[in-house]
């Protein structure tokens, strides 16, 4: 095969609190978050940025004042480039990271993996759900990136993997032992927390929602349980539009109402940041004390857990086997169903 470069995509996090306003105006400068035409939406991300700086940077104290979402995705690219040198005997291997608002920026990547001069580029999102904010933003962005950087070798894109088997036998393993524990104070509930959107991304045909739910499913289904109670919820609302649901916020008070313990797990994050450390770990955990849950317990990310890695150069090793240059699902073909039409692989 000769020389394998592997990109992963994420969102990235700011690594100091003078970091925090630029990150957020990137974040909010995206065309795939705001909509609105260039001047516009730049003035509304310097408005936005400025005006929510100051809480993020609450946010991140908790944190020591950075993210540590870069950290945690270089031990999964590093774990991951061990597996694939391993699989791939006799070809140079190499893991890189590209982050869509702050560094390494994608054009910063797309350098590196020039200079690393490979023959073939894999494009793996570190989000399992595809969504047109996600991972069809940074693709995006690496598009511009990578001819601004020459590269010319043929590129596979992977979109999503939502009920691969790795990734499924990851967050059911570090479910187990939770659910066991919570037991202990009733019959749980079982609530998957992705992050939210605004109901009109979903309403104009992005599969986000329909994948979480498929994954929250076969990880029910891993879990062999058919009297689990079990819930799929969103997080992280901001601004005055509409937003799908139920919310978090909303299942925890339910919880409380109903005096059941609560096995809390992040479906849709595959390592830990800001949105489970303090919005779950110490946000939603204080709502859940003040409702009267009888026991929150939180889920961990599945990081670098075995089964996820190897699921992942699984999902590498299949795209190797397909032509270069298209859009595929887990399985090599179109899994949503033809109403979510910005799924980026073609309907049949």
């Amino acid at each position: 095969m000769g020389k394998l470069a592997v990109v992963l995509f994420n969102l990235g996090g700011p690594d100091k609190p003078a970091a925090v306003q630029p990150f957020l105006f990137n974040l909010f400068n995206d065309p795939a978050i705001i909509g609105a035409p260039g001047p516009i939406r730049w003035l509304l991300a310097q408005f936005i940025s400025r005006r929510r700086a100051p809480v993020a940077q609450q946010i991140y104290r908790h944190l020591g004042g950075g993210s540590p979402l870069l950290s945690n995705t270089e031990a999964q690219a590093t774990a991951l480039q061990s597996i694939l040198r391993g699989r791939l005997a006799g070809s140079e291997v190499r893991v890189f990271i590209a982050m869509r608002y702050w560094h390494p920026f994608a054009v910063e990547t797309a350098e590196a993996v020039g200079d690393f001069a490979p023959d073939e580029i894999v494009l793996l999102p570190l989000y399992p759900q595809y969504s047109t904010t996600t991972s069809g933003s940074s693709f995006d962005d690496w598009r511009c990136a990578a001819a601004k950087a020459g590269l010319t070798a043929p590129a596979r894109t992977l979109c999503c993997y939502p009920t691969q088997a790795g990734f499924v036998a990851a967050v059911a393993a570090r479910i187990r032992p939770r659910l066991e524990e919570a037991r202990a104070r009733g019959r749980p509930r079982v609530l998957f927390s992705a992050h939210g959107l605004p109901t009109k991304i979903v309403a104009a045909g992005d599969p986000y929602q329909w994948q979480v739910e498929q994954s929250a499913a076969a990880v029910v289904a891993a879990l062999d349980d058919p009297e689990l109670d079990w819930q799929v919820c969103y997080q992280s609302r901001v601004g005055p539009l509409e937003w799908i649901g139920p919310s978090t916020e909303q299942e925890i008070e339910r919880a409380g109402r109903d005096g059941v313990p609560v096995v809390l797990v992040p479906v849709a994050f595959v390592s830990e940041h800001s949105e489970t450390l303090v919005e779950l770990d110490i946000e939603y955990r204080g709502l859940a004390e003040a409702k009267g849950v009888p026991a929150y317990l939180r889920v961990p990310t599945v990081d670098c857990e075995a089964a996820f890695i190897a699921g992942l150069a699984d999902l590498v090793g299949d795209t190797l086997k397909r032509g270069p240059g298209c859009l595929c699902s887990q399985d090599g073909q179109r899994i949503c169903p033809a109403r979510w039409r910005r799924c980026p692989v073609s309907a049949a």
